[in-house]
């Protein structure tokens, strides 16, 4: 009866053991559960990032402020604030009866002028046939050369006026020079502008492809990155969503803050940017460059304080070993040293834990 209580000890106990290992605690002290499964060590292609904060802001010419080059009353306005619309759309109309009226006087005295350019010619040609047969002086044709010439200089100033008052009346239909979208309306319809010193504005217009991103990256980090390196970013906002871009200048000069050197990087916003506004904080993500390394799945690399390590498969048995990590990128952790590529290693799923990071 005695033996029969020891081997049912016994078995207890290496039951026991068994549940502790997969169930209980590892040696991290962190509860573990659920079962143990395996991944082999791989060679993979991960990225180098250098990771900033940044701010949304309009690129520079971005915003275009459209005004009148011509006085008078508002006779038309066919935006409001936040209307889309397209270079070469009519933003609004001047009253421009008045130089209607002009033009037509500009274009009649252009049609008398023409006449007495025609009549000075056939006088001139008259008095060129009388002084080949001697019938009047010669000062008479130089008379009718100088009368053509100054018919001809009188219509060419009713010319160039008729032309000035057509430019003005094209001013009157105020044009959309980009494509964007109306932030500011500064007049209403009925309004009288005055564009006698200054032209006056009438709307302001963002720019399409506006925004852009500019990140304040650490001296430390600055020597990595390099124009067109492809960015990702989210902003406090809308968290769920990413970002894409690249960057498009680095800043020669560096900025102190907080007695830190930090160099503007600025980047052009790649994906659709319609939710974005002026002002926004971004968290930015620069991919510096890519290489080949032996990586993990992250659940596999457990933490013990500040040290790293993972449980090798050794002919059936799990042994600890201490790794050196670096990057993290989609779900995979770079192992620097410690593991060598197609090594076994266990994924031991840990109680409300992320493995590598401890929390």
């Amino acid at each position: 009866m005695k033996a029969v209580l020891v081997v049912a000890a016994v078995a207890a106990m290496l039951i026991g053991g068994g549940w502790y290992w997969l169930q209980a605690v590892d040696d991290d002290g962190a509860a573990v559960a659920g079962d143990v499964t395996y991944a082999a060590a791989e060679r993979r292609t991960i990225a180098s990032t250098v990771l900033a904060t940044g701010v949304i802001r309009l690129k520079v010419g971005a915003e275009v402020r459209v005004g009148s080059q011509l006085s008078g009353i508002v006779e038309e306005l066919n935006v409001i604030v936040g209307s889309k619309i397209t270079e070469g759309d009519v933003i609004a109309r001047i009253d421009s009866r008045s130089l209607e009226a002009r033009l037509e006087q500009s274009r009649a005295q252009v049609r008398v002028l023409e006449q007495e350019v025609e009549r000075a010619r056939v006088e001139l040609q008259r008095a060129k046939q009388l002084d080949i047969k001697k019938l009047v002086a010669r000062t008479d044709v130089e008379d009718r050369t100088l009368d053509l010439a100054d018919a001809n200089a009188r219509l060419e100033k009713a010319r160039r006026d008729a032309g000035v008052v057509e430019a003005d009346l094209r001013y009157a239909e105020i044009l959309a020079p980009i494509t964007g979208t109306i932030a500011s309306v500064t007049t209403q319809k009925g309004e009288t502008v005055a564009a006698s010193f200054t032209t006056p504005t009438f709307v302001t217009i963002i720019a399409e492809d506006a925004l852009e991103v500019v990140a304040m990256v650490d001296e430390t980090d600055i020597g990595t990155v390099d124009k067109d390196n492809p960015v990702a970013f989210t902003v406090e906002a809308y968290p769920a969503m990413e970002f894409i871009g690249r960057v498009r200048q680095i800043a020669p000069t560096g900025t102190i803050i907080s007695g830190v050197v930090n160099f503007e990087v600025m980047i052009d916003i790649e994906s659709d940017a319609a939710v974005l506004k002026p002002d926004m904080t971004a968290n930015v993500s620069i991919r510096t460059a890519e290489r080949e390394t032996v990586v993990l799945p992250t659940g596999a690399v457990l933490r013990d304080g500040f040290a790293r390590y993972v449980f090798i498969d050794e002919d059936g048995e799990r042994v600890r070993r201490s790794v050196t990590v670096g990057t993290r990128d989609a779900g995979f952790t770079e192992i620097r040293q410690g593991v060598s590529p197609g090594e076994r290693v266990a994924i031991v799923p840990q109680a409300g834990a992320d493995p590598e990071s401890g929390r």
